[in-house]
Parts: structure tokens; sequence; C-alpha cells
């Protein structure tokens, strides 16, 4: 009896080891590869709850009909661009848009990418800009504690990114019918050198050097929790950044497009007035293609195939106008002349009647 009371206890022992449910059981610290996926899975659900947490916009198609890609330049020492530059130094849990940017990739989490040579932005992993190698490169001072960097709020050079690099896309999405105009990639650019003073009275010389892309996509669940003011008149907080950039509020001016010969306006532009004559041509033709999706008239360009088909039609057109009013205007002509011929008896006899006709001959001698 003893040996079956043991031999039964022993069985329920293992039937009960047998059944522990999975999340009991410890992970062995060698088995790093089961470690690293729960890591990845863990993050990955704090990115998709944060993106719950912060809806944004959606993001743009690949495949829409019609897209045109524009780089533009802000000034953030304009009122159209302050929300994003005051307040210059953090003030409570008050920053700019380029200390909130520069924390998040210190921080390490969002990706910056190099600013390359020919300004075109590259979002590859191969292009992703190292934290440490940057801050190096600008001479930021940094501290750095157990593999973690950190830079403390008086080195970052807020007060020195007075401008910033937008690429904007403007596109027709033919599933929804719509026409948008919405911000792809940021670029913050630090200023060295001194922007509002000289010695002989010029205008600054300030060196403008590019610090990194941003992917908008990336940080617009961040920006979607960053509160600005964006009024003079009114002080309430009513707006985020991502709604700033959404709503395009912001004021920048044309210096690249995507075109085929990868110039930049610069190259082609070579006086201010040719620069502003070309910027305002792009901005025009936006509006022109805007205006054209809703079947209104606009001026289009004179190179074009179209164009020139258009024109044809309207000179056709106009020269069958023109004939048809010379015609009116002869048929209007002799029907006036007949009138007058037909009015001029008349005339004559009531004339007759009314008082004798005096003629004057020359008598002769």
């Amino acid at each position: 009896m003893k040996r079956i009371c043991i031999l039964l206890t022993v069985l329920t022992c293992a039937v009960g080891l047998s059944a522990q449910p999975a999340k009991r059981r410890v992970v062995s610290p060698n088995n790093s590869r089961t470690t690293a996926t729960q890591k990845a899975a863990a993050t990955e659900k704090k990115a998709d709850r944060a993106s719950l947490s912060f809806p944004t916009s959606a993001e743009m198609p690949e495949d829409v009909v019609w897209r045109r890609d524009i780089y533009r330049q802000l000034d953030l020492l304009k009122d159209a661009n302050a929300p994003l530059y005051y307040p210059v130094e953090p003030r409570g849990k008050e920053q700019n848009l380029f200390t909130y940017l520069f924390r998040l990739f210190v921080s390490g989490r969002i990706n910056a990418y190099e600013y390359k040579l020919d300004g075109n932005e590259s979002f590859d992993a191969k292009d992703k800009a190292n934290v440490k190698d940057l801050l190096e490169k600008f001479r930021i001072y940094y501290e750095e504690s157990g593999g973690k960097i950190t830079v403390p709020e008086s080195d970052i050079p807020s007060a020195q990114v007075t401008r910033f690099y937008m690429k904007e896309s403007s596109y027709f999405d033919q599933r929804s019918a719509t026409y948008k105009t919405r911000v792809t990639a940021l670029c913050p650019v630090l200023m060295e050198g001194d922007e509002f003073e000289s010695i002989d009275n010029e205008p600054g010389m300030a060196t403008p050097k590019p610090l990194f892309w941003i992917k908008y996509d990336d940080v617009a669940s961040y920006l979607s929790r960053m509160p600005v003011m964006a009024s003079n008149f009114n002080n309430v907080t009513n707006m985020t950044v991502d709604d700033y950039f959404t709503m395009n509020r912001y004021e920048g001016k044309i210096y690249k497009t995507n075109n085929l010969q990868g110039r930049v306006l610069a190259n082609y532009a070579k006086t201010d007035s040719a620069m502003t004559a070309e910027q305002k041509r792009i901005e025009q033709q936006l509006v022109d293609f805007e205006n054209s999706i809703w079947h209104q008239e606009i001026k289009v360009d004179s190179t074009d195939s179209v164009a020139i088909d258009s024109k044809a039609e309207k000179k056709t057109a106009r020269r069958a106008r023109s004939g048809s009013d010379d015609k009116k205007e002869k048929v209007s002509a002799r029907s006036s002349r007949r009138n007058s011929a037909a009015k001029e008896p008349k005339q004559a006899k009531v004339s007759s009647g009314s008082a004798p006709r005096v003629s004057a001959r020359r008598q002769r001698r």
C-alpha cells in the first residue's frame, strides 16, 4: 500500500508540473533572441498605442495620378512662422519645434537622416544619422554616461536654428477626388555667425548649416501632442504643431522643385527679380492646376502640346467669330443705306411743302 501511495503522489506531481501555463515559465537568460523579439514587440505596441491616442492624417498614397514636390525655406523670424521658433529657450512645458525634435532624436525615439550635398532627402537605413557623430560634427556639447547620451538644455542651439527646410507635396488623390498639400519632410538649419549685425552695416553673413532630415510621418504623432499659440490676439494654445502644418499656416519661399534636370532655382534665376518671378510662376502653376480639376479656365504653358492645341482651337473660333461679325457689319451697313434712301424722298416732299426752294444761278454778262 505504501508503494502504491508513493507512486500516486509522484504521478500527481508530474501531472501538475506538465500542466503549468506557458506564461509562468521562466525564460532562460541565454535565450537572447526571444528577449529581443519581446522587446521589439513591446516597442511596436507602444508606438501603435501612441498613434491611436494621437491620430494624424493618413499618409500620402504612392500611386497618385499627379504630384508636385516643392522645397521651401521657412524663415522662423517672420510672424507667420513664429509659432515654430518661440519660446527660444524652454519655459516650463513650452519649447520650440527644434528643441522638441532635437530631444526626440537624442533620446532615440525618432530617426534622423543625413543631409547630403545635393540637398535631397533619403530615408533609407544606410542614411540614418548617428547621434554622437552628428553632435561632434556640429560641435554640440554632450555628456555620455553608461552608454546614454544627454545634452544639457543650455547647450541645445535652439536660438541659432532660425530656418527650416521643408519639403511639401501637392497631389491629386483619384480615390477620394481631392487635391491636397501636405508636408513630407523637415530639416532644421543652424545659422552660424551674426545674422543681425555686421561691421559695415550690411546684412548679416550667417552661414546656413542644415543639420538633418526628418520624415514628417515619423514625428506626426509627437507633433499632434505639442500645443502652440498661433495668434498674437488670441493667446489660447488651441492648436498643435501638426494642425499648423496640416492647415498650411506657414510661409516659405520656394528654392527648389523636383525636375528632370535636378536644378535648384538659383542655377537658372541669377538675379533677385528673376528668382521672385520664377517663384511666383511656380505658385501660379499650382493654383492653375487646382482650378483645372474643377473645370475652371486657366492659363496654360505655351510649350505644352495641350496648350498649343487649345490655342489653335481658340484662334479658329476667334476667326469664325470675326468673320461672322464682318458679315453682320456689312448687312447692317446695307440695311442702313436702304433705310436712309427710303427716307430721303419723304423728307424732300415734306420740305417742299413747307418752304420754297431757293437756288442761286450765276448771271451771264
